[in-house]
This record gives C-alpha cells, sequence and structure tokens, in this order.
C-alpha cells in the first residue's frame, strides 16, 4: 500500500477556510498540521488569517495610519479609474 501524497500549499490554501473556521474537520486537521509542521509559508498565512478573524471577532477598531490610509485610498482610486474609465468628452 502507497504512502498518502502530502497536503501541497495549494491544496492548503483551498481548504483554508474550513480549516480556520472549523477546527473539528478531523482529517483535513490532521494534515493541515502534518503540512504546516513543515511549512513556514503556510504557518504565517494561517497565522495572519487567524489574527486578522481575531482583531474582527474582538470588534476593536485598529486605526490605520494616516499615510497608510492615503496609499490605499490612491490604490483604490486607481484600480477604479482603470476598471471604470471616464467616458470621452
Amino acid at each position: 500500500m502507497s504512502e498518502p501524497t502530502a497536503m501541497s500549499c495549494e491544496e492548503l490554501l483551498k481548504a483554508l477556510n474550513d480549516y480556520v473556521d472549523d477546527g473539528t474537520v478531523a482529517a483535513v486537521c490532521r494534515e493541515f498540521a502534518e503540512h504546516l509542521a513543515g511549512c513556514n509559508p503556510c504557518q504565517v498565512v494561517v497565522d495572519n488569517i487567524r489574527k486578522t478573524i481575531r482583531l474582527y471577532k474582538d470588534g476593536e477598531p485598529y486605526p490605520i495610519p494616516p499615510r497608510c490610509a492615503a496609499r490605499i485610498n490612491a490604490a483604490v482610486r486607481a484600480k477604479w479609474a482603470e476598471a471604470f474609465p471616464a467616458p470621452p468628452s
């Protein structure tokens, strides 16, 4: 009998919502634990998602520094203008 194939980073990312939201899916949890044990980039992704969810659930506002907010606004406006160009005058 052959060994089961280890979960790839791509497979981990596809199943990430189930893992982060509901830790009761035993097979997925085992595979995640095995993959995460040896994959630092995926550990960072999962940790950041957990922290984001925790911040959201705690309901505490997180102030965005003004320079960062300005950069985000400029990037969103540029993407909007790219996606929805103004009609010619």
